[in-house]
């Protein structure tokens, strides 16, 4: 790695240590609940530093990094437990309005994305239209100087904190699914829209239901041209799974397993020392090595924001498979304090039981939460289908 790389991340690292809020750093460690305040506290750090949206042009307040040193950026955070940096604003629709949007777009929107002041929400997916995002049912109706729009979205993540929603709608018919299709800019405060919360097993606010009824947006909103999103949409799919190789992230809950495995006693010894558990804590360790030498080597030669070809699908199904591996040996590890769970104590403020290794609550949630990994962002089997097809030919 390039020198210039390597003092990079040491910058991003110390910078961590030092700004990353001890509180928030708690909660990532011990994997509790965190709300919108928090995830706008420390985006509003990194902004402050100038890497809030460091992959960005220079043009629209960005450093213009290539994907290699994004990729490190966003890897040592995790490394480092800072919490996820929210894409749905800085990585997807960010991106789309400064590649395809009106120069008014370009100035309306982007600055409070950066400043974290707007939260989005990303409106893709639908009941009968999730891997099958050409399914799409959403409709939009041109009226004069706006749309009507009227629809559903769900799986839709932190649309109870979204200022905004960039959503799919089908505003004319076309000879294929992907055709007549558009990119819309909704004010989530717009009369007629509705979130509903969808409960997950992890005990956590992550997804929601949003609906649509008779809302009307002001045809300004439009990014790009009318029936054209699908060009929009792949371009952020391959944002959206760039950075779901998450290398960063499996190598903090490796730290974390590596943790409760040291306090845990098996048989009159710490648990990691048993040599089939250490076995198996190897062999992900090497997986996530030969993952990310993977990433290095991929995002060195990217030229764009982020590399295009099945590549790209084969990190979305490989990141996911090791964290689900990571997660389950979380659980294996903690035993018979891995099997009672109450969300109640995911809340900062909520006392474990004193024998429960630091965090036990969390893990299991953790380990509840990723058997999604392998369906949200496009489901593996999807993944795979992508590969045999545009990779192999078959």
């Amino acid at each position: 790695m390039q020198a210039e790389l390597v003092a990079f991340r040491e910058e991003v690292r110390s910078f961590c240590r030092e700004a990353l809020p001890q509180d928030i750093r708690r909660k990532v460690a011990e994997n509790l609940a965190l709300e919108r305040a928090d995830h706008q506290r420390w985006q509003k750090i990194l902004h402050g530093r100038g890497w809030m949206g460091g992959h960005w042009p220079l043009a629209h307040g960005g450093k213009a990094w290539k994907p290699l040193q994004r990729w490190l950026f966003e890897q040592t955070l995790a490394e480092e437990g800072a919490p996820w940096l929210i894409p749905m604003g800085v990585a997807y629709v960010g991106p789309v309005i400064y590649s395809f949007g009106s120069e008014a777009q370009k100035r309306r929107f982007l600055p409070p994305i950066l400043s974290a002041d707007h939260f989005w929400a990303q409106g893709y997916s639908e009941p009968n239209a999730g891997s099958d995002l050409a399914g799409l049912k959403t409709r939009a109706e041109r009226h004069g100087d706006h749309y009507v729009v009227n629809g559903q979205k769900t799986w839709t993540t932190y649309a109870q904190w979204a200022d905004w929603i960039f959503c799919l709608a089908r505003t004319e018919a076309g000879d294929r699914p992907q055709d007549g299709v558009s990119f819309l800019l909704i004010d989530m405060a717009s009369p007629g829209v509705t979130v509903r919360p969808i409960g997950t097993m992890d005990g956590k606010h992550h997804v929601n239901e949003v609906f649509f009824d008779n809302v009307r947006v002001p045809a300004e909103n439009l990014v790009g041209e009318e029936g054209k999103a699908w060009r929009y949409a792949k371009f952020l799919l391959v944002q959206e799974r760039l950075i779901a190789a998450e290398t960063g992230r499996i190598r903090h809950l490796l730290a974390g397993l590596r943790a409760v495995a040291a306090s845990v006693q098996e048989a009159g010894r710490p648990l990691g020392q048993a040599p089939a558990f250490a076995a198996r804590i190897a062999d992900i360790a090497i997986d996530l090595a030969a993952l990310e030498a993977v990433c290095a080597r991929l995002l060195a030669h990217a030229d764009g924001d982020a590399p295009g070809g099945v590549e790209v699908n084969m990190l979305k199904i490989r990141s996911s498979e090791l964290q689900q591996r990571v997660t389950e040996e979380m659980v294996r590890a903690l035993g018979r304090l891995g099997i009672p769970f109450d969300p109640a104590d995911l809340d900062p403020g909520a006392t474990p039981p004193a024998d429960w290794p630091r965090g036990a609550t969390g893990m299991a949630s953790e380990f509840m939460y990723l058997r999604a990994a392998t369906i949200y962002g496009g489901s593996n089997e999807i993944q795979r289908g992508i590969i045999a097809k545009q990779g192999l030919g078959l």
